[in-house]
Formats: C-alpha cells, structure tokens, sequence
C-alpha cells in the first residue's frame, strides 16, 4: 500500500510539473493561437502532450537547411543587382507601390515588367499545355510538385519526361516526400534509369530529426521549361479524384517573361537547399514577352518572417473597393481574420469563396467556425458546389491578382514552403475576375441569419475543431 501511494505522489507530481512547466515555456516559443491549442492539450494529457510539443510545437529546420536558405536568397539578390534598372515601378500613390517592396523584402524577388500571363482554369486543358511544353522542350525540364500520383496524370508526366531526356533534354524533378509519396515510389526508379535526375524534399520519417520538423513539407507546384515557360498555381501532378464525385478545380498561371527567370531562381535555391548542389544560373538578359509587371513570393519556415500571411495581410489592407479570396482551406490566424473584418467593417466589398465539399473534414468543421464573425463585419461568403474548388487566389481592387499555392490557414503561413505569383495588371485582374463570378453563379450564398441558427451541435463541433488550428 505504501510503495502505491509513494507511486501515485511521485506521478501526481511529475504531472504537475508537466503543466506548470508547459505553462512557464510554451507561451513564449510560440504564437498565442498556438500556445492555447498546446497548453490545452498538455492540460488534459501531460504525459502525452509534452512529448508531442517538442516534435510538433515548433517549426524548426536543422542549421544547415537555415544556412542554404540564406546563401540561396543572398545569391539571389546579388544575381538581381544589375538588373536594378528594369525593376518595375508603379505610378503614383498606387496601392501596388508598398507591395512589391514588402514583396521583394519577404521574398527577395523584385517587380520586373515585361511578363505574358495566361490564367488557364480547365484541369484538363491545363495539364495538356504542360505536357505539351514539356514535349517540345529543347534543353532543360524543371518540375517541382507537393503531389505526384500514381495515376494517368502521374505515368503521362512521367512519359514525357523519359522522352525528353532521350531527346537529350536535361530534367530535374522535386517532389513532396510525403504528399508525392506514391509517385515517387511508382516512377523515381524508371526516371532515374533514363537519365532523369529525380530528389524528395523534406524527407518523412526518421530522417527529421537531423534535417526539420518531421511534418513540413513543400507545397510548391512549378516548372520551368527551358528558361522560357514557367507554370505555377494550385495544381498538381495527379487526376482531380481528391474528393469522389467532385472533381478538383483549379487556376494556373502559364506565364513567359522575366518572372520565368524567378521561378528557374526559385527551383533552384530549393534544388541547393536538399542536394547542396549549386545549379548553373545562365547570365543572360530576360526575356520581354508580353506587358504585365509580375513578382515571385516565395514562403516557408526557413524565410525570417511569416511571408504568405504577411503579403495577404498587405494585399487585405490596402484594397479600397473589393477584396475577393479563394481558397479550399480557410483555418486562418487572428491577424489575417482581423485583417478581412476591419476591411469589410470599413465598407470594402471583401467576398470569400470557399469549396463546398471538402477532402479534410477536420479542418471543414473548423473552418465554419470562423464564419460567424466574418459574416457579422459584412464578409460575403460563398461555398462553390460543382467541384471541390481547389484553387488559391485573390484579387484586390482592380489592380492586384496573387495566384499560387498558399492556402488561407496556419499551415500555409508557418509549416509549408508556398510561392505566390503578384501580378498587378488590370488586364489579369479582370480575367481573374471572371473566373470568380463563374464560382459564385454554381455557388451558394451564406445567410448571416441562417448561419448563426445552425444545430448547437454543429456549433459545438466546430469550436472544438477549432482548438487544434495550430496542428491542421
């Protein structure tokens, strides 16, 4: 009886301390949000949340992964510096004067002028021109993708990339360790075997302990063909079957210009980042091919400020007249909710569009909990029901279009590395605009007053979601 209860103090004390040490640390090594959804759950399991906040609870990088990035952007910059004299710069007081210095700040990319943008939104026609650029490519392939089936998507890009390296075309491939697990498994071995250099990021498993925190990833979609044609945007290497019976929808930008010169730059810094190896950069002069200023902004964990939100954040505060966003997965932190309340309370016409069916039901339970408020500030809220609406993208007044990988939630701005393509054209903003009002035709439109009389149940179960926002 006496060594029980000795046994029950010692654990009673150990859990103490637990909870009283959580409580003294975890606040100041993480953001409020975060500390919260951790404090709560080392609350209720000490035992076993303290073991998963030193492997979930910061989104570390080992050092040498922080000291490629730095190399990386520091090249970068230095490779830019004579090209200081075509840096595009906007008229006047224009809201896009403050966002391409916050841009180039963040992301190390500077505005250039010059770039053809097309707005492809067919999953079908969008993969074509892919694979149709990378059959008529000359002398060099680069694909970086979150996710690689293995499906007919994944085995035609595989295709043609063996057919490309028979031709002599020089081919690198970047995928996902995890989210392109099955293509990496189906068809790195044959890529290889026909000459196709082929390399995971952010290794899964026990690899992390010596590279980064085990669940970061790279939700990156480019490529680059022939330093003349480059694609980014939310689609990726797979057949749009995510969600059964909704089929993906998505928006690329085929572009060509100086921006694919920044995307080559993109691929390449990460290529260094997982192989150490240094790709030859070409000293050439880019390329004019249409009129559209544009400008990369990369994230990710191993830059020094939070970038995705920061520029989101930058865009939602400077719109005047409309402010429209789209994205599948809205879990986002207080800042950049704050930020689309304030606007709508100061009159702008901010509308969310949000995807009706969802492949991640944790995070659909959470996201409806941060409706209501947005909803009472005067936020329009639509849910898209043809497709699982997929694609990630807003537009500011009629100046700003950003297009790319970054969803509206607190994995895209802290744990994944994301890249985002500004284009401050008119032109573009107008094509975007278009494909919004084709969302919002199949869309329905939320009642603030049917919203805030939903079932308590429903309620209750998205506040409860809510609490794991840091962990989605």
């Amino acid at each position: 009886m006496a060594f029980e209860l000795q046994t029950s103090s010692w654990i009673l004390i150990a859990d103490w301390t637990i909870r009283v040490a959580a409580l003294m640390w975890i606040p100041s090594r993480s953001p409020p949000a975060a500390a919260r959804s951790w404090l709560l759950l080392v609350g209720f399991l000490p035992l076993l949340g303290l073991p998963l906040y030193l492997v979930f609870g910061q989104p570390w990088l080992s050092r040498r992964r922080l000291e490629r990035q730095a190399n990386a952007s520091r090249v970068i910059a230095e490779r830019q510096l004579p090209l200081a004299n075509l840096r595009w710069a906007p008229h006047g007081d224009a809201i896009a004067d403050d966002i391409t210095r916050l841009g180039e700040r963040l992301g190390d990319f500077m505005p250039m002028p010059g770039n053809a943008i097309d707005l492809l939104d067919d999953y079908d026609a969008s993969l074509k021109a892919l694979l149709n650029d990378i059959h008529g490519a000359r002398f060099e392939v680069h694909l970086l993708y979150y996710l690689m089936f293995d499906d007919a998507v994944g085995r035609a890009v595989a295709d043609a990339l063996r057919d490309a390296a028979r031709r002599g075309v020089h081919c690198r491939v970047l995928l996902d360790n995890v989210g392109a697990k099955r293509g990496l498994r189906a068809f790195a071995k044959p890529l290889r075997a026909a000459g196709v250099e082929v390399q995971a990021m952010m290794a899964g498993g026990m690899p992390w302990r010596r590279s980064a925190r085990m669940d970061l990833r790279n939700h990156r979609k480019l490529a680059v063909i022939d330093r003349h044609i480059g694609y980014t945007g939310s689609q990726n290497l797979a057949e749009p079957t995510f969600v059964p019976g909704y089929p993906n929808r998505e928006v690329v930008v085929r572009v060509q210009g100086p921006v694919v010169s920044q995307l080559g730059a993109l691929f390449a810094s990460d290529w260094y980042i997982e192989t150490g190896t240094a790709l030859p950069i070409p000293e050439q002069p880019p390329e004019i091919a249409g009129r559209t200023p544009a400008q990369l902004v990369p994230s990710g964990p191993a830059y020094p400020f939070a970038n995705a939100r920061n520029i989101v954040i930058a865009l939602a505060q400077r719109a005047r007249k409309r402010l429209v966003l789209v994205t599948p997965y809205f879990v986002p932190d207080d800042a950049t909710l704050d930020a689309l309340e304030i606007a709508a309370l100061s009159g702008i016409e901010v509308q969310l569009i949000l995807s009706k069916s969802n492949n991640q039901q944790l995070t659909a339970w959470a996201q409806a909990s941060y409706l209501d408020n947005l909803l009472a500030a005067g936020v329009k809220i639509a849910l898209y029901r043809p497709h699982f609406l997929h694609a990630k993208h807003l537009s500011v007044d009629d100046e700003i279009a950003l297009v790319g990988s970054i969803n509206l939630d607190i994995r895209s701005f802290a744990l994944n590395a994301e890249l985002g393509l500004v284009c401050y054209d008119r032109d573009v903003v107008a094509r975007l605009r278009r494909i919004e009002a084709d969302y919002l035709g199949d869309a329905d439109i939320v009642d603030a007053q049917a919203w805030r009389t939903r079932p308590a149940w429903k309620r209750s179960l998205s506040g409860i979601a809510r609490l794991t926002d840091s962990f989605l």
